[in-house]
């Protein structure tokens, strides 16, 4: 059809009869009209992908949804590729995140663009990817375009990215399931590290440049790995090589396991030394229980308890739990102050209960935190003294013991002109005022909270929640988990994350609206 329209094997085109010229020189573009639609429709959108043309049903989709990556496009066609991997990310983050598409180059959907300031034509590839979180522009999403990252970005948009996202981790083998794990280790001859670990674990992250190293300085002698095996699909796994916390480093050799390397402080240098002579982790001396241990604290039981209060007057306990942080950090200081207190005659003794072995006495004292320190008169609880936490101050409060000060009083309990409502009162006390100005408030957005695991009530729940070791701390924000807290387990670090917390909210609310 196109050769007519350029020549004529039997003669000019000038030569032809007028009607037949003239319908020669319509053929061109009526063939153009039909082959620019058959590129768009040769576009495969999977129906999971929203595709949006128009301000509001933007603005609705915002409203909407909480978790949404938006690809800008030039035109239709710069858009196809893209979109095919897009096809797979919205089936694997399906019910957890929403990708949708606007074509600029589309006459109508080029309102939106202008209106949310958008111009994919600026970049060199003609798209751009930009992801919305709670309603608003959230970032410019600048990680590799592969499944992997964007799936795991939407799964967690303000987590961190993948190990093998960091280009100086090119050297370590990264797994990304149980089946490649097996056909790995099938085909693997040569000595092998695995690191099982979790994306926030500490330990993991402070660990992984070393690894890095290792694996380049190592390379084509030995293969160092990495799984990521905190998703539940990784349970029957870990289970078979007795995980229990993260990082968890194994050694195999021709692909059958041989022991752990334990060496979690080590250097490259130190894990290839290990490599050339791998030995097995000498195990650790169990730790002798402080009940065991030759100190002046007495130690009571559910058994003993109540008969060392009555030939004791005057007893400061400590009720804790072996794993327990706190209760590590103050038991020298406890020890210390019970030794002074040995020496002074007429003055109390202090003693300990093991609250994970003796529940009874623990459960009947309401004990639901650790370290607790009670203090017994005459076999009698009298107070409970948070503040007593060195050496000098237990042993100066127990010389003159007194109540502890008490807790600072909430707003409504103290004097003002603020009228403070209750739930039945709130009508009727609003019918009685012409104006009203209501505050509506809580004393703390914030709640420190505790599961016992080893409970078997809890223990689908911890499982649930993600938790592998003790202690492990998560943050939740309206119910909603958000992240693991990795900082540092003191008063302190604990302070200084809610601190980043709030921090953060201010500069999401300081940040200017885009219009949409």
């Amino acid at each position: 059809m196109f050769q007519c329209a350029c020549a004529d094997p039997r003669g000019s085109p000038e030569m032809e009869p007028a009607g037949r010229s003239w319908r020669r020189k319509m053929m061109v573009p009526v063939v153009l009209l039909i082959i620019f639609p058959s590129v768009l429709l040769s576009i495969k959108v999977s129906p999971l992908i929203e595709k949006i043309s128009d301000h509001k049903d933007f603005k609705k989709l915002l409203r909407t949804r909480n978790n949404v990556l938006v690809l800008y496009s030039k035109s239709a066609s710069v858009a196809e590729r893209p979109l095919k991997l897009l096809s797979d990310v919205a089936q694997d983050v399906k019910g957890r995140a929403t990708v949708s598409w606007i074509d600029c180059g589309d006459a109508e959907s080029r309102k939106v663009c202008k209106k949310v300031k958008v111009d994919p034509g600026a970049k060199s590839s003609g798209v751009e990817l930009l992801h919305y979180k709670d309603g608003t522009f959230h970032l410019e999403y600048n990680r590799p375009f592969t499944l992997k990252s964007i799936v795991a970005f939407l799964k967690d948009p303000e987590g961190a990215p993948l190990w093998e996202e960091n280009p100086e981790a090119k050297d370590v083998v990264h797994i990304d399931n149980e089946k490649d794990f097996r056909r790995f280790l099938k085909k693997e001859e040569r000595p092998l590290l695995m690191m099982f670990y979790a994306p926030w674990c500490s330990v993991c992250k402070r660990m992984m440049p070393v690894y890095q190293q290792a694996a380049t300085n190592l390379k084509g002698s030995y293969v160092l790995a990495g799984l990521n095996v905190h998703p539940p699909e990784f349970d029957r796994l870990k289970e078979e090589y007795n995980v229990k916390g993260y990082p968890t480093i194994l050694y195999f050799e021709k692909g059958k396991y041989m022991f752990n390397f334990e060496k979690y402080g080590a250097t490259a240098k130190d894990i290839a030394d290990w490599l050339k002579d791998p030995e097995p982790p000498v195990p650790d001396a169990p730790e002798v229980a402080w009940a065991e241990q030759e100190t002046s604290v007495n130690h009571l039981t559910d058994a003993d308890f109540d008969q060392f209060l009555k030939d004791h007057p005057s007893v400061l306990v400590m009720f804790y739990a072996p794993w327990c942080g706190h209760c590590k950090k103050i038991k020298p200081e406890y020890e210390k102050a019970a030794e002074t207190l040995h020496s002074d005659t007429g003055v109390g003794v202090l003693a300990a209960v093991d609250a994970t072995l003796h529940r009874s006495v623990s459960e009947r004292f309401h004990i639901t935190g650790f370290p607790t320190l009670k203090y017994f008169e005459n076999g009698e609880e009298k107070y409970t003294l948070p503040q007593l936490r060195t050496e000098q101050k237990i042993v100066e409060w127990m010389h003159s013991p007194e109540a502890p000060p008490p807790p600072e009083p909430s707003w409504d309990e103290k004097p003002s002109n603020v009228l403070h409502l209750v739930g039945e009162d709130f009508r009727e006390a609003m019918k009685k005022k012409k104006h009203s100005l209501v505050m509506f408030y809580a004393p703390s957005q914030i709640a420190y909270g505790a599961v016992d695991c080893t409970k078997e009530k809890n223990q689908e729940l911890c499982k649930h929640e993600g938790v592998e070791g003790f202690p492990t701390f998560n943050y939740y924000n309206y119910g909603k988990f958000s992240e693991k807290y990795n900082g540092e387990r003191t008063e302190s670090g604990f302070v200084g994350y809610i601190k980043t917390l709030r921090e953060r909210d201010h500069v999401k609310l300081g940040k200017k609206k885009e219009e949409l």
